[in-house]
């Protein structure tokens, strides 16, 4: 079966980073469980997904088995690569926060995040997709460390976070993925972003040097170079001063809904975003839905020319960054890792990736496959085709006397975690 081909084929490319033959069947095993249908996606039911009598293959393979997560990131976006890239293809940056609790987890702390829609104790990864007309999916990651980490060098050398990790924004690990991702030569001719990462300066005039066009969202006090650069106007006050004329519908894509229809204005001739002999072509798009009058403003550079259509796709591409959240943390436990060092994150995270990358091929092969042949039924989707993948290839194992081995097993666990836990509350509470 193709699928079976395909997860075989993710888990191959990667085979070859590994020195030892039990973590190398782990790494498959345990991306093969994550496509799993299972309540929870820790090693502990992994393991027990996977047949295993204990967890201890999976906690090495994130702890302490020796291999690099770095190289099968790479390993993985080739793959991805191969399948769904196009010359026309669109990065899209984005961030995604965890709620935790207690303050060891490698980069958490009180911060806004947008999981959460408010400050809450989480931690944050900002993460590279890549779409295209094939399909999307997430091809990189990076956690993010507050300054309150990178200034205690105790805390992080605790959680394993390496000496030359310094103080990154998080739009500068944008750009690092961005640059990463351009050496690879992923082709790519586009990227997209939402407001924190459009409103930053830096970030827009290293997209520039990559020759990389741009539709980044800008907050509405956005200040834009206008009469040649000699003035400069809030995007919003351009946006009141346009006539109706200015205004056209277009579809920024379909959503499950249908074409996503909104108004918009585009000022094709804006001043120079920074360097005066910069020869792009600078411009500023303002999208306003039909029925709310919400406004959105992109501030967009390409090259060479580019047409509104092009701009209007691309601003719409950006929520495929959305769908992929939502199908890593849906479908393959991206959230769902119970692990607090720098390390282990990582670890997690790629094997995630890759299963995810799985997904978005089985889903562009069936599109290919069903384009002319299914006309009374949707094309499979991700969600569905995970559930398929269960039926068809992942055969977990059920005895009762196998069921109850792990129950005594995590029981006993979960016995010592409690009078560890008792233990210290007592030695807090009443110190010798």
């Amino acid at each position: 079966m193709r699928w079976r081909q395909v997860l075989t084929g993710v888990c191959d490319a990667f085979a070859g980073r590994f020195g030892r033959v039990e973590p190398r069947r782990a790494a498959a095993v345990f991306v093969t469980g994550l496509l799993a249908d299972i309540e929870v996606k820790t090693c502990w039911q992994l393991a027990e997904q996977a047949g295993y009598g204990r967890p201890d293959a999976m906690q090495r393979l994130l702890y302490r088995a020796k291999w690099d997560a770095d190289a099968v990131r790479d390993d993985v976006r080739q793959v991805v690569v191969d399948r769904l890239g196009d010359p026309d293809g669109v990065l899209v940056v984005d961030e995604t926060g965890d709620l935790k609790k207690g303050v060891h987890t490698v980069g958490v702390q009180r911060q806004y995040t947008g999981t959460a829609g408010r400050i809450e104790n989480a931690q944050v990864g900002v993460f590279l997709a890549y779409a295209s007309r094939h399909g999307h999916t997430l091809i990189d990651r990076r956690v993010y460390l507050p300054k309150s980490w990178t200034d205690d060098r105790q805390r992080c050398e605790q959680s394993g976070v390496p000496d030359d990790v310094a103080f990154a924004t998080r739009s500068e690990l944008a750009d690092d993925m961005i640059t990463a991702a351009v050496k690879a030569l992923v082709p790519a001719r586009w990227v997209a972003a939402d407001e924190a990462y459009g409103n930053n300066t830096r970030l827009r005039g290293e997209l520039r040097k990559l020759r990389l066009g741009y539709v980044l969202a800008v907050s509405r006090d956005h200040l834009v170079p206008i009469d040649g650069g000699k003035t400069r106007c809030r995007a919003d006050r351009l946006a009141a001063d346009l006539p109706a004329t200015a205004w056209t519908r277009r579809s920024a894509g379909n959503g499950s809904k249908g074409p996503r229809f909104y108004d918009w204005a585009w000022l094709a001739d804006v001043g120079a975003d920074g360097d005066p002999d910069d020869d792009g072509r600078h411009s500023l798009l303002i999208r306003r839905n039909n029925t709310t009058g919400e406004l959105a403003f992109y501030r967009c550079w390409t090259p060479g020319p580019a047409t509104l259509a092009q701009l209007v796709r691309v601003a719409g591409v950006r929520w495929a960054v959305e769908e992929s959240f939502q199908a890593g943390k849906g479908q393959v436990g991206l959230d769902q890792h119970q692990v607090r060092r720098w390390t282990s994150w990582h670890r997690f995270t790629t094997l995630a990736l890759a299963a995810l990358a799985v997904l978005a091929i089985c889903a562009a092969d069936a599109r290919t496959a069903d384009r002319h042949s299914q006309p009374d039924m949707i094309e499979l989707t991700v969600n569905e085709i995970r559930r398929l993948i269960n039926v068809l290839l992942i055969q977990p194992a059920r005895s009762i006397a196998y069921r109850l081995r792990w129950s005594n097993w995590r029981r006993r666990h979960q016995a010592c975690a409690k009078r560890a836990h008792y233990a210290r509350r007592l030695n807090l509470e009443f110190p010798p």
